[in-house]
């Protein structure tokens, strides 16, 4: 049968994220910068109280120190423990707008999801917004841990962050460096299936790029879209099939999916979904987990 993570999948580009346009000091401003909509956007001094509609910006704001400025947090923010004790405002699409303007926050961070309606709701109650564009790049965390930064105070931090995460993707790139690329064992991320159709991480997304770096070929590698027919899934019939933890049991016993061979070998492994679904810190996490589960395949 087909998850309701479908959809979230569908949305979860909204979650990625990444700045245009880098931020400055002006005068009498203590930050500038222009959002992904086109729209500069002023701190008049360092944000005390913020609310993150990203999970990814939240996760960010962890790993800054500056946790403690979070007042508010979307419901799809549950990463890392501490987010279970801040208030939720609401998803995306269902965001509560009393709920979040009585939290009086400074700066609100949202992705490109929120419409400009919606935007201008909160601009109506003086609430200053930063829109953070989606991507499909693992490599843009990046810029966003940067801009995250800059709003946060926490400049310094932010490089620091930025130089350990650049060292981690350049060392499994440099291992991946002499393989033999026609040796990768085909992958499979499982996106959504059942009745309503079967998905998965097409060329141009940032799933793609995280099973490459682990050494597989991801068999939507010559996609355009999330869309897969079942024919070309069975002709591809991959090596390894990855599933969210969740999705993982259902999958595995569901017709026709029993007959591939991967599930018939025991090469279907599940996964967190907060490491592979967003851009994330915890890419890595999936991409070190895919390259043991190639690894082992590859030795079999």
């Amino acid at each position: 049968m087909r998850r309701d993570f479908t959809f979230f999948v569908f949305l979860l580009s909204f979650f990625l994220i990444c700045c245009e346009s880098g931020g400055s000091k002006k005068d009498g401003l203590f930050w500038s910068g222009r959002d992904s909509y086109g729209r500069e956007v002023s701190l008049s001094r360092e944000p005390q109280r913020i609310i993150s509609l990203s999970p990814c910006v939240t996760e960010i704001l962890f790993m800054l120190g500056s946790e403690g400025k979070l007042v508010g947090i979307s419901d799809f923010c549950n990463y890392p423990a501490g987010t279970d004790t801040i208030p939720h405002v609401g998803g995306l699409l269902d965001i509560n707008v009393e709920a979040l303007c009585a939290l009086q926050p400074d700066v609100l961070l949202v992705g490109s999801i929120v419409s400009p309606e919606v935007v201008e709701q909160f601009e109506r109650v003086g609430v200053p917004v930063f829109i953070i564009k989606a991507e499909s790049s693992i490599e843009d965390i990046y810029a966003a841990v940067g801009v995250v930064g800059d709003i946060v105070g926490r400049k310094d931090s932010a490089e620091a962050l930025n130089v350990r995460l650049k060292r981690e993707i350049e060392a499994v790139r440099a291992s991946q460096q002499h393989a033999d690329t026609a040796a990768r064992p085909s992958v499979y991320y499982v996106v959504g299936f059942g009745e309503a159709g079967d998905f998965t991480a097409p060329a141009n997304s940032h799933i793609n790029e995280i099973i490459s770096l682990a050494g597989g070929r991801n068999i939507g590698e010559t996609l355009s879209t999330w869309s897969v027919s079942r024919e070309f899934l069975f002709e591809s019939d991959p090596d390894i099939i990855i599933v969210r933890k969740e999705d993982a049991e259902a999958f595995a016993r569901t017709q026709p999916y029993t007959s591939l061979r991967a599930v018939r070998s025991g090469h279907i492994y599940p996964i967190e979904s907060g490491w592979i679904d967003i851009v994330t810190p915890r890419n890595m996490n999936a991409v070190r987990f895919i390259a043991e589960k190639c690894a082992e395949v590859k030795g079999n």
